[in-house]
């Protein structure tokens, strides 16, 4: 951490991983106000991604973009930050996967079957599981309130699915998506954060 090229690299990283929700949750925002169709118990928020002229387009450039900013994070933030642990290396992998399949669902939109599906299900199943190693790889740096937080956020990341197979509570996914994906929103601004600080 003492070579500043490396400093510098993380905090680009960091910063523009702090931005990545944000670019997401507005551009989910608009395209939801854009539509006044749209349910959220009745729909996917992908769903919003094949409605034609504003709507699509700017649901698609968020998840694109902030896939794309969130991806830089896992390169340039995570990997330094955890640039001596074997295991933090491997969670950061995990992450960037989550991040280029983020990238994919903005580029292949519901028209794109099955594509659209499987890189969704890879984006929801990654990140999880990327969170539950890299608290793992806290833990091992004895941050054990990071450790502790990133695994609350794991779970929570993973729950709305696990309880919708088996309970089905919702008739469509844009519930468990929202709070999934704020989940892992709120822990990387978190991260973003404490990376800046330091």
């Amino acid at each position: 951490m003492s070579n500043p090229r490396c400093c510098n690299y993380l905090k680009s990283g960091a910063a523009l991983g702090m931005a990545a929700p944000f670019v997401a949750f507005t551009c989910i925002i608009i395209a939801i106000v854009s539509y006044p169709s749209f349910s959220w118990t009745n729909n996917a928020l992908s769903d919003l991604g094949v409605v034609p002229g504003l709507t699509g387009l700017i649901f698609n450039f968020g998840l694109f973009a902030s896939g794309f900013l969130a991806l830089v994070f896992a390169v340039f933030g995570l990997a330094k930050y955890f640039m001596s642990s074997l295991v933090g290396k491997v969670g950061s992998g995990f992450f960037g996967a989550a991040t280029i399949a983020l990238m994919a669902i903005g580029v292949f939109n519901e028209s794109f079957s099955p594509t659209h599906y499987l890189v969704s299900v890879a984006f929801f199943v990654l990140a999880p599981i990327a969170l539950f190693i890299l608290a793992t790889a806290f833990w091992l740096d004895k941050q054990k309130k990071m450790a502790a937080f990133t695994m609350i956020v794991a779970v929570v990341s993973a729950m709305p699915w696990l309880l919708l197979f088996a309970f089905n509570y919702v008739p469509n996914v844009a519930i468990p998506e929202a709070v999934s994906g704020l989940a892992i929103s709120i822990w990387t601004v978190k991260l973003c954060s404490e990376m800046l600080r330091r």
